[in-house]
């Protein structure tokens, strides 16, 4: 799908949060689980900073997205998210994340979805589980993404699939590949921009 994205702002307060006027998507997961790469493949583009060091991302960045030029208004807004669970992260800013992760999260009127990505290649983590928990828990609307799906064969794929769905407890995990193109179409269909 052909979209105009434009990177809006980042933000490490909830007081620097862009205007809840159009809906949201936030993208979730671990560090270096492919959520930037995953983000540049889905808008066609590169917009999202693809670092080789995990963790990177220190702030909420927001990303407009219009189907048309000519409107005013975006017609989604991305929301990329830092990664968690990164050894390698001083305390001192994981401490920080609570601050403004948390209230976006708990307290956005026009969050509408939330991404959470896991990689398919590696075992349930005890962190992603304790996210999606918390987001059901929330109520939140959730769509399960599996990265990096190109590195597996197809029957390892599904074996892996299965395996992380009782592992999380999710009745559906979409397969998705940054490399390939795989899954991204699908991918918008959750969006609701198409």
């Amino acid at each position: 799908m052909k979209v105009h994205a434009r990177f809006l702002k980042s933000a490490a307060a909830p007081e620097h949060f862009p205007a809840p006027d159009v809906p949201e998507v936030a993208f979730l997961g671990r560090s270096n689980v492919g959520k930037s790469s995953l983000i540049n493949a889905l808008l066609g583009v590169k917009i999202a900073h693809v670092s080789s060091t995990p963790g990177r991302t220190r702030t909420i960045n927001f990303i407009e997205l219009r189907q048309k030029t000519d409107t005013l208004e975006p017609d989604l807004m991305l929301a990329d998210l830092p990664g968690y669970g990164y050894a390698k992260i001083s305390k001192e800013i994981s401490a920080e994340w609570p601050k403004f992760i948390e209230p976006y999260l708990s307290e956005r009127e026009s969050l509408r979805l939330c991404v959470c990505l896991i990689d398919a290649n590696v075992a349930a983590q005890k962190s992603d589980r304790q996210l999606i928990d918390w987001l059901q828990h929330n109520d939140k609307e959730l769509l399960v993404v599996a990265t990096k799906a190109d590195r597996l064969s197809s029957n390892q794929l599904s074996k892996a699939l299965a395996q992380l769905r009782r592992e999380h407890q999710v009745e559906q995990i979409l397969p998705v590949s940054a490399k390939t193109g795989a899954g991204i179409s699908e991918l918008w269909r959750h969006l609701k921009l198409t």
